[in-house]
C-alpha cells in the first residue's frame, strides 16, 4: 500500500517540476539556518499512557540547517531503554527546498477532507509545514489503520496514500541527496518524571540509578496526570546522556535527597526549548 502511493507521488513532482515559473512561485523554507522547523509529521492523541505521550518523538522533523531527524532502530524488548534512540541525516539547502515541494505536492497546504474512518484509539497523523508564505498544519485520523469498511472515499484513500508516500521519504532522505544517518547529538534531554511504583514482578526488578540531573520532580505538567518535568542542559544533559545507557523505563531514579523517581526520557530537538514543547504539555 506504501510504495503505489510514493511512485504516483514521484510522477506528480516529476510533472511539477517542468512547469514554467514554479521556481519563482513555489513556497520556500522561511529560512536557511540553525533551529527553525520547516517540517514535522507527528502522531497527536490516541490511546497510550500519559507518560508517553508527553514524552512522544515526531515520526520525523527537517530543519532549515538540513538537518533531518526520525527515531532510529528501537529493540524489541521490556522494559524498553530509558532514552529512545534518534538518527540525523543532513541535507543541503537544495535538498531542504525539496522537501518542501514534495511536502505541497503530497497535499500538506490543501485543506480536502480526508475522511474520518471508524477507527477507536488510533491517533491522529500531523503534517506542519513552515514557508515563507506561512504555516499549515493538516491532520489525518487513523492515517496508518484505515479499515477495509472505513467508509473512506477512493479520492481520499488516494490523497492519504500521498502523505504516507511523503513520510517514506522522509524516514529514507537518501534519494534526496541526505547524507548519514548519525546518532542525533542532543543539546538538552527532558525528563518526564512521576513517582517510582514497584512494578510487582521481581524479573522486572531493575537496578537503581543515581540521578545526575535537575532538581526532581521539576515542574507540574498541564493535565492533571501526576507528571512533572525538568530538563537537563549543558554538562548536565551530557552527564544524563551517560548514565542513560544502562537505564530503562523502569529504573527507580534517585535523588540526591533519596527520594526514587520514575522517568521517561526525551531529547530536545533543534526547535525546543524545554518542557512546555512535549506532546504532553
Amino acid at each position: 500500500m506504501r510504495r503505489a502511493p510514493l511512485l504516483a507521488l514521484l510522477v506528480l513532482l516529476s510533472g511539477c517540476a517542468g512547469d514554467a515559473g514554479d521556481a519563482a512561485t513555489r513556497p520556500a523554507p522561511a529560512t536557511f539556518g540553525p533551529g527553525p522547523l520547516v517540517l514535522s509529521v507527528e502522531h497527536v492523541g490516541g490511546f497510550t499512557t500519559p507518560e508517553e505521550l508527553a514524552a512522544r518523538l515526531p515520526l520525523v522533523a527537517v530543519f532549515g540547517d538540513g538537518r533531518v531527524v526520525a527515531p532510529g532502530a528501537q529493540i524489541e524488548v521490556y522494559p524498553p531503554p530509558a532514552l529512545p534512540a534518534l538518527q540525523v541525516w543532513q541535507l543541503d539547502a537544495e535538498g531542504v527546498q525539496t522537501v518542501v515541494d514534495r511536502a505541497v505536492a503530497a497535499g500538506v497546504t490543501a485543506t480536502g477532507d480526508l475522511g474520518t474512518p471508524p477507527v477507536a484509539d488510533a491517533p491522529a497523523t500531523r503534517f506542519t509545514l513552515v514557508t515563507d508564505e506561512g504555516t499549515a498544519v493538516r491532520e489525518v485520523e487513523a492515517l496508518f489503520e484505515l479499515p477495509g469498511d472505513s467508509g473512506v472515499t477512493m479520492e481520499q484513500q488516494a490523497a492519504r496514500g500521498e502523505l504516507i508516500g511523503l513520510l517514506d521519504v522522509l524516514t529514507s532522505p537518501e534519494p534526496l541527496g541526505a547524507t548519514g544517518p548519525e546518532p542525533y547529538q542532543a543539546d538538552a534531554v527532558a525528563a518526564v518524571v512521576a513517582p517510582w511504583t514497584d512494578p510487582g514482578d521481581p524479573a522486572l526488578a531493575q537496578p537503581e540509578t543515581a540521578w545526575p540531573g535537575p532538581a526532581l520532580p521539576g515542574e507540574p505538567l498541564p493535565g492533571g496526570v501526576g507528571l512533572s518535568c525538568v530538563v537537563a542542559r549543558g554538562a548536565e544533559a551530557a552527564s544524563v546522556l551517560e548514565v542513560a545507557g544502562g537505564a530503562t523505563t523502569l529504573t527507580p531514579w534517585v535523588a540526591p535527597d533519596g527520594t526514587r523517581w520514575s522517568l521517561r526520557l526525551r531529547p530536545l530537538l533543534p526547535h525546543e526549548t524545554g518542557c512546555a514543547d512535549l506532546s504532553g504539555a
